[in-house]
């Protein structure tokens, strides 16, 4: 799942990378913003609160994620219980969303320069949960480091032990956290056999 003020064509180079028996997709955000990108929920901007996530428009955004996964299983049947989400920034805070909202429907969560947003996500104790690789640039400009870190923090006291990795670099994945998540999801799927 892309980012705010991006689309689908985003991530979708890393598709090349993953293994050729993966069904890779990558979903378009159903909020439109001027010219051509799209968002998963509005950020706001005022000076009472400062900035703020619409989170009514982040939980609509789950629901539609859910409807399509659907639909997408009637049009190409896949596995169920090997869905694998990824997300950029606010594709990565839906993707906790989603991911540790709904633990026994995803197979693992990839969060790339985001966030656990705990206003849209139902943390709770889980039984089995699901992988958790977090990438995030210790000088990111737009989502800070320190919520990143948090996020990791909320997930350890969870009993979740994400594979971590840092650098130094701004709102992007680095090439040291493109390498680890190759490295991780190959990991995964060795281990998944």
């Amino acid at each position: 799942m892309h980012g705010y003020g991006s689309n689908e064509h985003d991530l979708f180079s890393f598709a090349e990378y993953l293994h050729e028996d993966f069904l890779v997709v990558s979903v378009r955000a159903p909020y439109s913003l001027q010219p051509m990108g799209h968002a998963w929920y509005a950020i706001h901007f005022d000076q009472e609160q400062g900035k703020w996530s619409d989170d009514n428009q982040a939980k609509a955004s789950i629901k539609h994620i859910h409807r399509f996964l659907d639909e997408l299983n009637d049009e190409h049947p896949y596995d169920k219980t090997q869905i694998h989400l990824l997300g950029f920034s606010q594709g990565g805070i839906l993707s906790y969303a989603l991911g540790l909202s709904y633990p026994e429907k995803f197979a693992s969560i990839a969060v790339l320069s985001g966030y656990l947003n705990e206003n849209i996500t139902k943390l709770q104790p889980i039984s089995t949960p699901p992988h958790v690789f977090v990438a995030h640039g210790t000088l990111d400009e737009v989502v800070p480091f320190d919520w990143g870190k948090r996020s990791v923090g909320l997930l350890e006291e969870n009993g979740i032990k994400p594979k971590v990795s840092y650098e130094p670099v701004g709102h992007t994945l680095g090439q040291k956290g493109f390498q680890d998540l190759l490295k991780w999801h190959e990991q995964l799927r060795a281990h998944q056999g």
